[in-house]
């Protein structure tokens, strides 16, 4: 019966009209089951055999509904096969033609806990309705503050205050702090910048009052935080330092530091065996950074009684940082434990040296002094961004990288056929990420993508007035961008190893988050940079976000494997988004590039650049009159 259906559809899109299918769908009736009766009034068609399944999922708050997208997986028990299916917007996903029998289903989404429920699905004339609860996983902490929004002169100051405490100016840096919290009284990062200028100036006690009201402003962040807790401990406030680090760790639970310092606070506290756990942990994940962890879980076993492992902690740390101003005390402290030890050899228990022995090394004076972290001038690299993703939710690779291809093959086709007018807005930076000149440029714009020849593809990009490259901002043209989905398509894919790392989120959007990297033993065709007349290609790697029900890209980051120190290029990152743009005239709508953006370090300076596109208009390129823009060949020229 499926097939006869199947053939209708067939001939339908060849252009003959038939009036009927041989075997017309049926219609669910809207029912209880499941236990819960359905009010909507909504009617489902479903072929024989099968039934209509419907999953509605909500907050662990009783009847509010899941303030993003969710996926639903359908397994069906006997066949092993899967179904996916996101949630639409009112949170809920809807499941047509599934054939009779047992199944189980997941309720994923990012930030939560996933759910399962077994079903079986008996009646084509009733519907299954399930209410799916999920709870916050407490393992997602949700870290998306924005950026704080200052007035020009309190942004100026605030600026320049940066620049004084990079050069170790302190007094220029609170000069201008001290304006800038005027205009600005309640705002966490200038509080912040007053918190770390106070502990640079071992001004403990201010330090902590400006801390203490960023992190109230703005309890998240961490670096806040583990500043708040060190000044707390500098100041023998040992409950308020635990408090502030404890804090640190559940923003931040990856960094060190804050485990350090807490190690540091238990010690004091007399807390031995907290203080020996906190210190392994600093250990484990700072590595060699932790010199201060090593004499605190020398100490916290010594105090445990167990003196030989103490010193083996203690000698750790003479080996890691041999000329350390404290490292004679630490000797002494060795000596005198051995000499304690030896002593007491000929005794059945051995006894251990009293705190007041111990308190001469100061764990905190191993401590490396606070570095002040500033927002990076370019987003964080591929590798180094910890991405959330949905827990236990095992990723169909094959179809995503698949599905995803075919919707790259569309959106080849689809760009040949629009031209849009482009801005270009075009920054040139300092050393810390601040703008000292902004250019803009406006051009009505039409690219191009053909295959001269099978399994290759060349893209063209034409701006109006044919350009040189002393029409384009610091004579660098940048092109490509729009296309960096090509990563996808059939014919480049090989290039590229592809990992699928799971279930995340884009915009409340349920999406597979793919990462890809440049193979070594293949081609490298995608990128290049064209420096006079010689071309360097560019090794890629980055991450797409690929929609869980249509397959369709919307987002993708790149950056260069490795920096290109021939031609000074020394880092790249880029972001393009993609979307619908619906053309009304036409009565059809295409999935199309949004925006690109682009930070990069190229021959000692760095750059930022966005290109975004409007007014679309569709436009058809003939593939016997391609135009090419021309080459200033003694210019230099940016080619991706």
């Amino acid at each position: 019966m499926r097939s006869s259906c199947r053939s209708l559809l067939f001939y339908l899109l060849a252009g003959v009209i038939l009036a009927f299918c041989v075997t017309p769908p049926l219609r669910a009736q809207v029912g209880g089951s499941a236990g819960h009766p359905d009010t909507d009034r909504v009617v489902y068609s479903t072929s024989p055999n099968t039934g209509v399944v419907i999953f509605k999922v909500f907050s662990e708050h009783n009847g509010t509904r899941l303030g993003r997208q969710a996926l639903v997986k359908l397994v069906n028990v006997e066949k092993e096969t899967a179904t996916w299916q996101p949630t639409a917007e009112n949170s809920q996903g809807v499941f047509t033609d599934v054939p009779y029998g047992n199944y189980e289903a997941e309720v994923s989404a990012v930030g939560f806990l996933s759910s399962h429920q077994e079903l079986k699905v008996i009646s084509t004339r009733s519907i299954l309705q399930f209410d799916i609860v999920l709870q916050r996983d407490p393992g997602a902490v949700n870290l998306d503050v924005g950026d704080s929004i200052l007035s020009p002169q309190a942004r100026k100051e605030t600026k320049r205050a940066i620049s004084a405490l990079k050069s170790g100016n302190l007094n220029d840096a609170e000069k201008h702090l001290s304006v800038a919290r005027k205009t600005a009284p309640n705002d966490a990062g200038v509080d912040f910048l007053l918190g770390y200028l106070y502990i640079q100036k071992k001004d403990y006690a201010q330090a902590r009052g400006f801390l203490a009201n960023s992190t109230t402003l703005n309890p998240h962040n961490a670096q806040a935080l583990t500043l708040l807790g060190r000044a707390s401990l500098e100041t023998k406030d040992y409950p308020s330092a635990k408090s502030a680090l404890e804090q640190a760790i559940v923003a931040d639970a990856d960094n060190w530091l804050p485990h350090d310092l807490l190690a540091d606070t238990y010690l004091h506290q007399k807390n031995y065996d907290k203080a020996r756990d906190e210190a392994r942990i600093a250990i484990g994940k700072g590595k060699t950074a932790t010199g201060s962890a090593q004499l605190v879980l020398g100490e916290a076993l010594v105090n445990l009684g167990q003196t030989h492992e103490g010193i083996e902690a203690l000698t750790a740390f003479l080996q890691q940082t041999p000329q350390h101003p404290i490292a004679g005390q630490v000797r002494n402290l060795i000596a005198q434990l051995e000499e304690r030890d030896s002593d007491h050899s000929s005794t059945s228990a051995d006894v251990s040296p009293s705190p007041e022995k111990l308190a001469g090394v100061d764990p905190l004076m191993a401590m490396p002094s606070p570095k002040l972290s500033m927002k990076a001038w370019q987003p964080a690299g591929i590798d180094d961004v910890k991405v959330a993703i949905a827990p236990d939710v095992t990723c169909p690779t094959t179809k995503v990288i698949e599905e995803s291809g075919k919707r790259v093959q569309e959106l080849a086709d689809d760009v040949t056929r629009f031209a849009a007018v482009e801005d270009l807005f075009h920054q040139a930076l300092d050393d810390y990420g601040n703008p000292v000149r902004t250019e803009t440029r406006k051009f009505n714009y039409v690219a191009s993508i053909s295959e001269p020849q099978p399994g290759y593809l060349a893209v063209d990009e034409y701006r109006a007035d044919k350009l040189s490259l002393e029409g384009y901002p610091d004579k660098i043209a940048s092109t490509g961008f729009v296309t960096l989905a090509l990563v996808f398509h059939p014919h480049m894919r090989d290039n590229f190893e592809m990992v699928c790392e799971g279930l995340g989120d884009w915009r409340g959007q349920a999406s597979w988050l793919v990462h890809f990297q440049q193979r070594d033993d293949r081609p490298n065709r995608l990128q290049s940079y064209k420096v006079g007349n010689q071309y360097h290609p560019v090794r890629l790697k980055g991450r797409a976000w690929i929609t869980s029900d249509k397959f369709q890209i919307v987002r993708i980051e790149a950056e260069m494997v490795s920096p290109m120190p021939e031609i000074q290029l020394l880092s790249e990152h880029q972001v393009v988004e993609y979307g619908p743009v619906p053309f009304q005239k036409k009565n059809t709508s295409l999935w199309l590039p949004k925006s690109a953006e682009i930070y990069f370090d190229f021959r000692k300076h760095r750059y930022y650049r966005r290109h975004s596109f409007d007014h679309y208009m569709l436009y058809t390129v003939d593939s016997d009159e391609k135009r090419k823009e021309p080459v200033n060949k003694g210019a230099e020229e940016k080619k991706s």
